[in-house]
């Protein structure tokens, strides 16, 4: 004997789940009702807007920077391992290195202003300006903060460039009389580059920026970038 007991509530009607005997239902009928339950609200799978307090305050992904800490060490590990062998052949009686004397030697006679103490010099400031910048920049260009769920505090999600531009050349080859478009998403700027074959220019354009509008604002982005649109004819016509 089996009674209708109701259980979840989705899409604001409730659910029934069948009970035999005191027995919950079996779980092949509740994964055919979570199916059921996927397929029927796919307003939840939409972007979501962002609250009303979001003042995009999450920041950029920071990346580990694996390659130059890896190089750097390799680097300082390669120098001061043959730094030390020289030193520990020196101290068993053999003669140091060529190089090292030779250096040492070109440091002892060449003055401050010499070209090649100089270029060593802007070198080595080059070297350290660069691994400061790594140091205090977050990286990860291609990845695209978005905004949290509300509720969902802990979550953080990124879109990468190149699905943001397939997402808006889709939604602009939609326009009429765009015949081909080019899409650059930056972090400050979506730069549009359209040819349309037919009406008037202006209007693709007030068509363009409309449709992509739309589009930018359901990326979900935390910093919504600025919209850039230029639109021309076909080469070879007027």
């Amino acid at each position: 004997m089996s009674e209708p007991v109701e259980g979840s509530v989705r899409d604001g009607e409730p659910v029934e789940q069948s009970v035999r005997d005191g027995e919950p239902a079996a779980p092949a009928e509740r994964e055919a009702e979570r199916e059921l339950d996927q397929s029927a609200s796919g307003a939840a799978y939409r972007p979501v807007p962002g609250t009303a307090g979001d003042d995009g305050a999450d920041g950029r992904f920071w990346s580990r920077r694996r390659v130059p800490a890896a190089l750097l060490a390799l680097l300082v590990a390669a120098g001061a391992g043959l730094l030390l062998f020289d030193i520990a052949s020196v101290r068993a009686g053999r003669p140091g290195m060529r190089w090292r004397r030779s250096l040492a030697g070109e440091l002892a006679s060449r003055p401050l202003d010499d070209t090649w103490v100089l270029a060593g010099a802007a070198a080595a400031v080059l070297a350290g300006v660069w691994l400061v910048v790594l140091a205090v920049t977050p990286g990860l260009r291609n990845l695209l903060p978005m905004r949290r769920r509300a509720g969902d505090a802990d979550v953080r999600a990124a879109l990468d460039r190149d699905a943001a531009e397939l997402v808006l050349r889709d939604r602009a080859v939609e326009v009429s009389g765009v015949q081909s478009v080019r899409v650059r998403v930056r972090r400050s700027r979506v730069a549009v580059r359209a040819v349309s074959h037919f009406r008037e220019l202006d209007e693709v354009r007030s068509d363009l920026d409309t449709a992509l509008g739309d589009g930018i604002r359901e990326l979900g982005l935390v910093r919504r970038p600025a919209l850039s649109v230029q639109v021309r004819r076909p080469a070879g016509k007027g």
